[in-house]
């Protein structure tokens, strides 16, 4: 049977955690063929739209993202085929002409927060997990890296969670964690689901003769 790369999806809230979880994976298999592919990346080129079209994005829709693109080079990925995998400039907000070069893997590990809303996305994983957090500690989250990283007020974080983040998440991520093979809850602290988790893969690498 020919090889084919294992493909785990991280789903989760804004602030829940997911890319702590992420990374605790990735850490545990440092050394062996895994990669991580960032749904963030693939937001839409807007280059053709005016710079006052673009302060309006709604980042928490699903709309927002180009999963033509993301399948496209996951696809590619299965293959071992190397991709160039787009940067997104937020200072603009859109797309920046310099792109990533991203080799083939045996692992490949998804993140964003609507990677299970999209069915064509689901059906190429092995695995989709959804880290599933307290709205209280994802706000906390929030606030303090848009605070601390990205120099923004209490007041437009705030504003920017009740107005768009929250109803975004209660109507369309909120709802793709009944697609989820496993939901961890409290993120990047829950070290038994991440355990578990490191403990799966390496019995499918295994089975695949990947290690």
């Amino acid at each position: 049977m020919k090889r084919k790369p294992v493909v785990i999806g991280v789903a989760g809230g804004s602030g829940s955690g997911k890319t702590s979880v992420t990374k605790s994976i990735y850490e545990s298999f440092k050394g062996h063929s895994i990669l991580m592919i960032e749904q963030d990346y693939y937001y839409k080129d807007q280059s053709h739209l005016p710079f006052e079209e673009r302060l309006k994005t709604n980042y928490d829709h699903p709309l927002a993202f180009d999963n033509d693109l993301l399948i496209e080079h996951l696809n590619k990925l299965l293959r071992y085929e190397p991709v160039e995998k787009p940067v997104y400039d937020y200072t603009v907000h859109t797309r920046s002409s310099e792109t990533i070069d991203v080799e083939p893997k045996d692992v490949i590990i998804l993140e964003g927060i609507l990677i299970l809303e999209d069915e064509r996305l689901r059906d190429l994983m092995d695995i989709k997990l959804f880290v599933d957090t307290d709205a209280d500690l994802r706000i906390i989250r929030r606030l303090l890296r848009d605070i601390k990283e990205r120099g923004r007020s209490m007041d437009s974080v705030i504003e920017q969670y009740v107005n768009v983040v929250r109803p975004m998440h209660n109507q369309f991520i909120e709802p793709t964690k009944r697609y989820a093979d496993i939901i961890i809850p409290e993120g990047g602290h829950n070290y038994v689901a991440i355990d578990l988790m490191v403990t799966k893969i390496q019995t499918i690498l295994e089975q695949k003769s990947f290690l």
